[in-house]
C-alpha cells in the first residue's frame, strides 16, 4: 500500500511582503526653513530681552533725572533764570544809555566866567550821523568874550566843529549866542564813562 502525501499549495501562514526601509534625506528647503524658525525664535527671544532692559534703563534714567531736579531745587533754578533774564536787559539798558555829565564837564573846564549857558538840548543819530548833536545859548559879557570862548573850544578833542551864531548885543551890552557842536558817541557812552572814572580813581 503506497503510502499517501497530503500535499497543498495554499499556505497555512498568510505570505507578508516583506518592505525594505530606506531613510530620504531631508531637502535643503527643510534645512533653510528650520535655520529660519530658530533664528526668528532666538531673534524674538533677544529682542524681549533687550526690551525689558532698555524699559528698565528708562524708568531708572528717570528716578535719577527726578532726584537731581529735586536735588537743585527747581524753585531756585526758576528764580537765577528769571534774575539772569533782568540783568541782560539792565546790560542792554546800559549799552544804550547816553550819560550826558561828560559834555557838562568839558564845558566847565573850558567855559570863560563872562560866559554863561541859558539852554542845552542835544539829539541823538541826528539825520543819520553817528556824532551826538548839541545845541546852546548863551550869553556874554560883549563880543570879545564870545570870540575869547570860541578859541577855547577847539582845545578840547572831544567838542567837534564848535560853531557860535545868531550873536545878538542887548541895550545892557551883552551879547547872546547860539552854539552848536558834536561829540563821539564814545565820550557821552555811559560804560566808557564808567571805565574812564575807574582809571583815573587811584
Amino acid at each position: 500500500m503506497e503510502p499517501n502525501f497530503q500535499t497543498s499549495f495554499i499556505p497555512k501562514k498568510p505570505m507578508v511582503e516583506e518592505r525594505v526601509s530606506t531613510s530620504r534625506p531631508i531637502g535643503l528647503l527643510m534645512t533653510a526653513a528650520l535655520f529660519l524658525l530658530f533664528a526668528v525664535l532666538i531673534g524674538s527671544g533677544g529682542l524681549y530681552f533687550y526690551k525689558g532692559t532698555l524699559e528698565k534703563t528708562i524708568e531708572q534714567n528717570k528716578k535719577d533725572l527726578s532726584l537731581a531736579q529735586n536735588r537743585f531745587e527747581p524753585a531756585k533754578i526758576a528764580q537765577m533764570q528769571l534774575v539772569d533774564k533782568r540783568l541782560q536787559a539792565a546790560s542792554e539798558v546800559l549799552s544804550k544809555h547816553i550819560a550826558i555829565s561828560p559834555i557838562f564837564q568839558a564845558l566847565e573846564e573850558i567855559t570863560l566866567k563872562t560866559v554863561r549857558y541859558t539852554k542845552f538840548s542835544y539829539n541823538l543819530n541826528n539825520t543819520g550821523s553817528p556824532k551826538v548833536k548839541v545845541r546852546m545859548n548863551g550869553v556874554a559879557v560883549g563880543y570879545r568874550s564870545v570870540a575869547l570862548q570860541s578859541d577855547l573850544f577847539p582845545k578840547n578833542r572831544n567838542i567837534i566843529d564848535p560853531v557860535f551864531s545868531n550873536l545878538v548885543l542887548d541895550e545892557r551890552g551883552n551879547v547872546t549866542f547860539d552854539l552848536d557842536f558834536s561829540v563821539d558817541p564814545t565820550f557821552v557812552d555811559y560804560k566808557e564813562m564808567l571805565k574812564r572814572a575807574s582809571s583815573t580813581t587811584p
